[in-house]
């Protein structure tokens, strides 16, 4: 049944901080598919409270299952405010992890990135609808028998779409490490969208197949790749850009392209990049700009397993990695409203840093603190109502 929030519950006078964070939650949760029970024993652990967990454990740096299990059991505020009101068992927990409310997880990451597409600025919104993709490893155990990628090693693959604009993940797809990287582009980009992938994305077939699919591309190419002039573009004096044609990519009869796409060529701090496009309406140095925009992605990356433990397992089975990188970008996606909202910055460890040790503050302060009028006035729970029937 659903969850009716009382104004009463100490729970919600406790860290009020982190209730503000999960506040774009309220709606959301209201409209997902119901997690229900399998057979007759009921759930031990609600939907929510599942969610709200794993957010807890991204956001606090726990380091595995068991330290936030630890946590969930011995530290007053994630006792009485995350984890279940009887408690919960490793076994429930772990049978959660790893069998239930999957379905839900990519839910809530769908309708909370689209939360925050339209809450966040886009930041480079004359250059078009920016997508880096790029694919990230995740480190497995040899009992991970699905994660395969060579003797003796076991690895998982991460696929995202990460909208440049707005620093957000848009999409995530989950394979084995040997999973390829290329056949996620279309699944990623919608038409009228602008990929930006790396050389290991160069594929002639699928310059041609994007074009048709009206998705867009700006993807660095080798730089032997054989080129057939349509004709030349002007090249502006001083610029960084020393190479701009329309042109057939490839060899006549084997691989060359059959539709015309177009290929810039600049130079930075004594490097060279070539990349090729079928964006005829940007300048030769906004092309530039686009591509220097997709190192934005591994910055992400890089981020977000640092400081958010995102690849630290909790479970070994498909099921439980894919809810556990889920977990953490809804957590990433609650950062970055937070941060945009209560500071107008993105996401930084500084602001994270800061926001946990006000939930730390005001978890210690006395059950009789009044409420938080941001929380109550017009915010979380306006509507005396947090969350969806389980």
């Amino acid at each position: 049944m659903p969850y009716t929030f009382n104004p009463l519950d100490k729970k919600f006078k406790k860290a009020p901080s982190f209730w503000l964070l999960l506040k774009p939650l309220r709606a959301i949760l209201k409209s997902i598919t119901l997690l229900s029970a399998r057979g007759n024993r009921p759930l031990q652990m609600e939907f929510e409270e599942q969610l709200n967990a794993l957010i807890y454990f991204h956001l606090e740096e726990h380091t595995s299952g068991r330290h936030l299990l630890q946590v969930l059991e011995e530290d007053d505020f994630a006792r009485e405010a995350v984890a279940p009101k009887a408690g919960i068992k490793k076994s429930s927990f772990f049978e959660a992890i790893n069998s239930r409310g999957l379905e839900q997880f990519m839910e809530v990451f769908h309708a909370l990135q689209a939360n925050a597409t339209g809450i966040l600025p886009a930041e480079f919104s004359n250059l078009g609808d920016l997508v880096a993709i790029d694919g990230s490893l995740i480190d497995a155990v040899l009992s991970m028998y699905w994660a395969d990628y060579r003797t003796g090693s076991k690895k998982a693959k991460t696929h995202i779409g990460f909208d440049l604009n707005r620093g957000i993940p848009r999409k995530i797809f989950l394979t084995d490490g040997k999973g390829d990287e290329r056949s996620f582009v279309s699944r990623i980009l919608s038409p009228g969208q602008t990929g930006v992938m790396d050389r290991y994305y160069q594929c002639h077939k699928n310059f041609d197949l994007w074009q048709e699919e009206k998705k867009h591309f700006v993807c660095r190419i080798r730089e032997n790749t054989i080129k057939t002039v349509i004709s030349d573009n002007p090249i502006k004096p001083g610029s960084i850009v020393f190479y701009d044609a329309v042109v057939l990519l490839g060899t006549k009869g084997v691989n060359q392209t059959e539709s015309s796409l177009r290929v810039v060529g600049y130079r930075v701090d004594n490097k060279d990049y070539r990349v090729a496009t079928d964006r005829h309406d940007l300048s030769a140095e906004d092309v530039a700009m686009v591509y220097k925009l997709r190192w934005n992605i591994e910055t992400f990356f890089g981020w977000w397993k640092r400081h958010l433990k995102v690849y630290h397992l909790i479970a070994r089975s498909e099921h439980g990695l894919m809810l556990q990188i889920l977990a953490g970008l809804i957590t990433y996606l609650l950062l970055a409203v937070y941060c945009h909202e209560q500071h107008n910055e993105k996401v930084s460890i500084k602001r994270v840093r800061e926001l946990r040790i006000k939930i730390r503050n005001e978890a210690g302060q006395p059950d009789n603190m009044p409420p938080d009028p941001e929380l109550y006035e017009g915010g979380l729970y306006a509507n005396s109502t947090f969350a969806q029937g389980n």
